[in-house]
C-alpha cells in the first residue's frame, strides 16, 4: 500500500545523481572503478573518480539526438542499449522504446521495428551481445495495450533483425510472461521478470496467469458521452491468488522446462528467483498464502527438479526482502563463486544478515546485536566486510555500517559522526567507491562520491563535513521528541512549533500519521515537518505540526515492535496514535486540546478515519485521502500478510476497518478520493459514505474523476491543496489564543 505522497519525493530525490538526473538503481562503473557512467546534457559520459576531466562516451549527435532516459552496456561495452519515450505502467515508467548503438560499427538501430511505439519492456543484452531480449504486451501495432493483455518474451537478432517470440499466451488475454500483474508489482516490487543465464543459452522467467483473477472495474464517466469500464486484474482479500510458475527457455531448441515446485500454483507466491552463479540451476523463493512460511529451493534448469534448501517460519509473517544491489530479482547476495549467499532475516528478533553455505546447508550470523540491519548494501570481497544501513542508537536516523563477513567482527560506523541524520549509499561493485546522499531536517540534501573503506570525499568541493553547518539546528522550529504512553509504549517523532511562538497562548495541532508497516514518518531527513498539502505555512499561520511512529511501523526497533500489528491493523496502531496524542498534550502544554486535527493519505488516511471514529474525544477534525475504509476491499498480498487468512481472522478485518466505527463520528471530516484509483479503490469512498449517511453524519466528500492513488493527473494536486487548506482553516482555526 502506498504511503503519503511525500515519501515518494524523498525516495525520488535520493536516487538522483550529482547532476540532478535520475540514476539507475545500480550505477554502471568501468572495469577498475576509476570512473562511472552517467547522462549529462543527453550525452553519455564517463566521470572520473581520480579528478580527471569528464570523457564523452556517446555524444547525442551520434544517436540522432534521441532523448536518453536510461542505458545499459553490453558485457564488453561494445554496444549500448538506450531507453527512451517511456510511459507509465501502474507506478513507474517501465515501457518505452529501445535503441542499440554499436560502437564498432558506429550505427544505431531501433528494436521491435514492427511493434508500435513505447511497447517494449525490460530489454537486455544476451551475454554474447548478439541478441536482445525484451517483453512486449503486443505482437503488432494493431493490438490494444491494457492491463488485461497478455505479455510475451521476444528475442531479436541484432545482425539479421529477425525477431522470435519465445513464449506463448495460449490464446488467452491475461497470461503474462516475463513481467507481472498488478498485485505482484505493487506488493512484491516485481516488475522485470526474466533473466539470461551466464552463457546466454537459457532464459529463466516468471509466468503469471491472471485469467483466474477477477477484474475490478473502474468507470470512466468523463472522457466520452457514454461511460466505459477499465478492468484491472485485482485479487482482493480472500480471493484466488494469481497462479505463478517459473520456466526456463532453452535458446538452442526454444523448448521450455517448468520448475516442479511443490504445491498448487494458486496457493502460493513466487516472489524471488535468480540464477545460481556458475551453475545450471535457479534459486527460488516460495511463500505460502499466509506469507508466514518461506521456502528456498534450488531448481535444476534442465530437468525442472527442485530441492528444498532452507525454510523459515514466523508466527506473523516472513518479511520479503528487497534485492541486493547488482542482483536481479533476488533477496540474496551470492559470494564465494556462488557456493554461499548472504541474506537478511529477523528470526532472532532483529533484522540481521546471515551467511549460508549451499553445499553444507549450514549458516551463521554475520551481524550480531540488538539492532536492525535496515538495508544491506554490498560485500567487499577484498576486505571480507559487509556494508549495510543501520541506526542502533536512534530509530529516526540512518547510517552506513560495516562488519566482518566472518561474523566475529565489531560493528563499525563508516559515516562520519558529525553528520547526524539520514544517509543513503550506492556502493560500487568492488566496494571501492559509493554515491553518498545525506540530509537532516535542517540541512538540505547533499551528494558526493566517497572512497571506501575510509569514507573520504574524492572531490573536496563535495566534502559534506566541511559544508555541514550544525548551528542551523539551533533556530529551527522542529525538534525531535520521545514519548511514552499509558500503555508503556515509547515512540519517537517530531514537533514543529509556530513561528511567533508565545508560551502564554494555546495553539491548534495537526497530527500527520501513516502508522502501517509500509512507512515510517518520524525520520530525521530534509522535508521533515513540511506539509506539501497545506497551501501556505503551517508555522506562520499558528499551527503545531506533529508526527510519531507507533507499533507496526518499520522503525528499526526489532521484530516484536514491527510485528505487534499482526491481525491488529486499525486497532493497536490507532490506540498508539490516540494515546500518543495524549502524551504529546501532556508534554507540550501550549497545545489547545479543543483544536485537534489529523490527516493522512492511503494507510494514513485509514488511520485518520479510525482516529476520528474511535477516539472522537481526542481528534475533532480530519482530512483523509485515498483511505481503506473497509479492509476487505484491499488486495490479498498486502492485507493478508498483516491481517491473516480472512477465513480465520474475518472479525479482525471488521474490527480494524473505519466503517465499523463511523457511527461514533462527531467532528469534521473531509474525505478525498480519485475515482480512477487502481490501488485503493474508490468503492471505499462510497462504502464509507453509505455508512455515514445511515448514521446521519455531516461530512464532506470530494472525488477526483479518473485520478489515480496520487491524484496527480491533469493538474489535480493544486486543487487538493486548496481544499485541504480551506477545510483545515475553517474547522480547526489557526493561531494562538
Amino acid at each position: 500500500m502506498h504511503q503519503h505522497i511525500k515519501f515518494f519525493f524523498i525516495i525520488f530525490f535520493l536516487t538522483h545523481n550529482l547532476f540532478g538526473r535520475v540514476l539507475p538503481s545500480d550505477i554502471i562503473w568501468n572495469e577498475n572503478e576509476t570512473g562511472y557512467y552517467t547522462i549529462k546534457d543527453n550525452n553519455i559520459i564517463l566521470v572520473s573518480t581520480k579528478g580527471k576531466a569528464d570523457k564523452t562516451i556517446l555524444p547525442s549527435s551520434k544517436i540522432n539526438n534521441i532523448n536518453i532516459e536510461s542505458f545499459t552496456f553490453s558485457k564488453s561495452k561494445n554496444k549500448i542499449l538506450l531507453f527512451t519515450k517511456s510511459v507509465k505502467v501502474w507506478r513507474y515508467n517501465t515501457r518505452g522504446d529501445y535503441w542499440v548503438y554499436d560502437f564498432k560499427k558506429d550505427n544505431i538501430q531501433k528494436l521491435g521495428r514492427n511493434m508500435s511505439g513505447s511497447s517494449l519492456m525490460f530489454a537486455k543484452f544476451s551475454p554474447n551481445e548478439n541478441f536482445v531480449a525484451y517483453v512486449s504486451k503486443e505482437e503488432n501495432e494493431n493490438e490494444v495495450r491494457n492491463s488485461s493483455t497478455s505479455a510475451n518474451i521476444f528475442l531479436e537478432n541484432l545482425e539479421s533483425r529477425a525477431i522470435k517470440k519465445l513464449t506463448s499466451s495460449n490464446g488467452t488475454k491475461k497470461l503474462i510472461n516475463g513481467t507481472f500483474d498488478w498485485v505482484y508489482e505493487e506488493e512484491f516490487s516485481c516488475r522485470d521478470g526474466f533473466i539470461f543465464n551466464e552463457d546466454g543459452s537459457k532464459i529463466a522467467f516468471w509466468q503469471i496467469d491472471a485469467n483466474q483473477v477477477r477484474d475490478f472495474y473502474m468507470i470512466n464517466n468523463t472522457d466520452s458521452i457514454y461511460s466505459y469500464k477499465i478492468p484491472v486484474e485485482y485479487p482482493k482479500v480472500g480471493e484466488d491468488l494469481s497462479p505463478a510458475r517459473i520456466g526456463v527457455i532453452s535458446l538452442i531448441d526454444e523448448q521450455t522446462t517448468w520448475m516442479k515446485i511443490p504445491g498448487e500454483a494458486n496457493k502460493f507466491y513466487l516472489p524471488r528467483m535468480t540464477w545460481v552463479p556458475q551453475k545450471n540451476s535457479l534459486m527460488i523463493q516460495q511463500l505460502n498464502r499466509k506469507q508466514n512460511h518461506s521456502k528456498i529451493y534450488i531448481g535444476d534448469a534442465s530437468s525442472g527438479e527442485v530441492e528444498l534448501l532452507t525454510e523459515e517460519r514466523d508466527e506473523a509473517w516472513v518479511d520479503l526482502r528487497s534485492s541486493w544491489p547488482y542482483q536481479v530479482q533476488a533477496g540474496w547476495k551470492f559470494i564465494n563463486e556462488g557456493k554461499e549467499f548472504l541474506y537478511t532475516t529477523e528470526k532472532d528478533g532483529w533484522s540481521h544478515i546471515y551467511r549460508f553455505n549451499i553445499n553444507k546447508k549450514t549458516e551463521y550470523l554475520v551481524t550480531n546485536g540488538e539492532y536492525d540491519v535496515i538495508k544491506p548494501l554490498a560485500y567487499d570481497e577484498k576486505n571480507d566486510d559487509v556494508y549495510f544501513i543501520a541506526s542502533p542508537e536512534d530509530p529516526t536516523e540512518r547510517y552506513l555500517y560495516k562488519t566482518s563477513i566472518k561474523g566475529d567482527g565489531d560493528l563499525i560506523r563508516v559515516t562520519p559522526r558529525i553528520l547526524e541524520g539520514s544517509h543513503n549509499y550506492q556502493i560500487s561493485t568492488k566496494s571501492k567507491y559509493a554515491f553518498h546522499s545525506f540530509s537532516n531536517y535542517f540541512t538540505k540534501p547533499m551528494q558526493a562520491v566517497v572512497s571506501l573503506p575510509e569514507h573520504e570525499f574524492i572531490n573536496k568541493d563535495q566534502d559534506m563535513v566541511r559544508r555541514y553547518d550544525p548551528k542551523m539546528k539551533k533556530n529551527h522550529p522542529l525538534e525531535f521528541f520521545e514519548i511514552t504512553t499509558v500503555d508503556n509504549v515509547t515512540m519517537e517523532g517530531w514537533i514543529v512549533k509556530p513561528k511567533n511562538f508565545d508560551k502564554e497562548k494555546k495553539y491548534p495541532v495537526l497530527f500527520y500519521f501513516y502508522s502501517e508497516p509500509a512507512g515510517q514518518t518520524g525520520v530525521n531527513r530534509y522535508g521533515a515537518g513540511a506539509n506539501g498539502l497545506y497551501d501556505g505555512d503551517l508555522g506562520e499561520d499558528g499551527y503545531v505540526y506533529v508526527t510519531f511512529d507507533g507499533r507496526g511501523t518499520p522503525s528499526p526497533k526489532g521484530r516484536a515492535w514491527r510485528k505487534a500489528i499482526y491481525r491488529n491493523i486499525g486497532r493497536i496502531n490507532v490506540r498508539d496514535m490516540a494515546m500518543g496524542a495524549k502524551a504529546v498534550f501532556n508534554k507540550y502544554e501550549f497545545i489547545d486540546t479543543s483544536r485537534v486535527a489529523v490527516h493522512g493519505w492511503s494507510g494514513g488516511g485509514t488511520a485518520t478515519l479510525n482516529c476520528l471514529f474511535q477516539y472522537p474525544e481526542i481528534f475533532h477534525t480530519g482530512i483523509a485521502v485515498a483511505a481503506v475504509a473497509n479492509q476487505l476491499t484491499y488486495d490479498n498480498i498486502y492485507q493478508e500478510r498483516y491481517m491473516g487468512d480472512p477465513k480465520e481472522s474475518y472479525q479482525d478485518y471488521v474490527d480494524g476497518s473505519p466503517i465499523k466505527y463511523a457511527k461514533n463520528f462527531k467532528g469534521n471530516l473531509l474525505y478525498i478520493h480519485g475515482t480512477g484509483d487502481d490501488n485503493v479503490h474508490y468503492q471505499n469512498a462510497e462504502m464509507l459514505a453509505n455508512e455515514l449517511i445511515k448514521h446521519k453524519k455531516v461530512f464532506y466528500m470530494l472525488s477526483y474523476p479518473n485520478r489515480s492513488h496520487g491524484i496527480r493527473e491533469d493538474g489535480a494536486y493544486p486543487h487538493v491543496r486548496l481544499m485541504f487548506t480551506d477545510f483545515l482553516r475553517k474547522n480547526c482555526p489557526p493561531g494562538g489564543r
